[in-house]
């Protein structure tokens, strides 16, 4: 049963970190470069982050559950690599929930009265309040990634 378990934490791992990779190395650039415009490739992005978000929730929630079940006592599932988790679960929700929300309603607002977030000034206060929201996404993204290569380095070590 414990090799069972651990195989379910590594893949709900495995399956959070590699979408994360997956989006930002294949399908963001691929998206930007190949569509024919940009705000179709955010479409896109967004759409497959959306879901990348829900998937690692999932994934989070079912690692947790695995490495409970693995564990005989609250004292020893109350390891690092359990609030690695929890943070990387807290930080995507913050991200999917919160900046994506906004991000959502200030394009909605810019694509109503541009047309277009690209063609949106960059002095133009909705734009403003956009891209701080794409900053935060982005480095949430990256701080999630970082995290779940601390949680896999540490559910090896473990036993």
């Amino acid at each position: 049963m414990s090799t069972t378990l651990r195989t379910i934490e590594f893949l709900c791992l495995g399956i959070w970190v590699g979408g994360i990779c997956l989006l930002s190395f294949v399908v963001a650039p691929g998206a930007f470069s190949l569509m024919p415009n940009q705000d179709l490739a955010a479409e896109i992005v967004r759409f497959t982050l959306s879901r990348l978000h829900l998937i690692g929730i999932g994934a989070g929630v079912v690692y947790l559950i695995a490495a409970f079940l693995r564990h005989s006592s609250f004292a020893s599932f109350a390891r690092l690599v359990i609030v690695v988790v929890l943070l990387m679960i807290v930080l995507t929700a913050l991200s999917q929930f919160v900046v994506s929300a906004h991000m959502v309603q200030l394009r909605h607002q810019m694509e109503a009265q541009s047309g277009s977030v690209t063609r949106m000034p960059a002095n133009d206060p909705l734009r403003q309040q956009f891209d701080p929201y794409h900053h935060y996404s982005v480095w949430i993204e990256g701080a999630v990634l970082l995290l779940g290569i601390v949680a896999t380095y540490l559910t090896t070590r473990t036993s």
